[in-house]
């Protein structure tokens, strides 16, 4: 079964510097009938304007994967960690037991990113944060994984929830295939472009809420950039 989720019937927020898209239920727009996808349970569209950003908050208990489509992000933390990420990378935060971030826009043009929440499979823990470059050439045609809480996936960050997040470049009439099998929740946005997923065309920044699906075939309809989140 695969449930579009079209863009203009997202919710949103307008904060000036911010603009978000949510495709769950998240802060003001409460949704209780859209809380997340198995485990997956936030997925923001985030437009960042220049030298903006999100002050320095607290999270626990949260696998945090943020994906940078355009621009890059600054992160800070309470680890005294500080890293920049730039466009198509990506940084993973384990909040485990606790810790406070901030992440800052520091460009001189607008910042798009996903920001991709997972529920973590246990409580607690040492937080952890790390980045990582994924380039675009080497993921031309193929889908791969970025983050991960399987240990067969060595090159991805890790994260901590049987999950893995997933992107591709495809160019116009290239198809990639995945197999999840039936018992996971899968949640495809395209960046950029458009797809066909089995069938079912999703446009850039759609959602498509999958489950019940053995077999995925994402053909491009043209030029394409996606994310795939495969969850408990």
């Amino acid at each position: 079964m695969i449930e579009l989720r079209p863009f203009a019937k997202l919710g949103a927020a307008d904060h000036g510097w911010l603009k978000a898209k949510h495709h769950f239920s998240f802060g003001s727009h409460y949704d209780p009938s859209n809380m997340g996808h198995g485990s997956l349970r936030v997925w923001n569209d985030d437009e960042i304007a220049p030298n903006a950003g999100f002050p320095a908050h607290p999270h626990a208990n949260m696998e945090i994967i943020t994906y940078v489509r355009e621009g890059a992000i600054t992160h800070q933390d309470s680890l005294g960690n500080k890293g920049r990420t730039e466009a198509g990378d990506v940084q993973v935060m384990s909040a485990g037991s606790g810790i406070r971030h901030s992440e800052y826009n520091l460009e001189s043009t607008q910042t798009r990113i996903f920001q991709i929440w997972i529920e973590p499979t246990m409580q607690g823990g040492q937080p952890t944060w790390g980045t990582r470059p994924f380039p675009k050439s080497d993921r031309s045609g193929k889908l791969v994984t970025i983050a991960s809480g399987f240990e067969v996936d060595k090159d991805a960050l890790p994260i901590r929830a049987k999950a893995r997040v997933l992107a591709t470049t495809l160019r116009a009439g290239e198809s990639a295939e995945y197999a999840p099998g039936k018992a996971r929740h899968l949640y495809l946005v395209p960046a950029a472009g458009a797809v066909e997923v089995n069938g079912v065309r999703v446009n850039a920044r759609d959602g498509a809420a999958i489950s019940n699906e053995n077999q995925l075939k994402i053909t491009a309809l043209e030029d394409s950039e996606l994310v795939l989140v495969d969850a408990a």
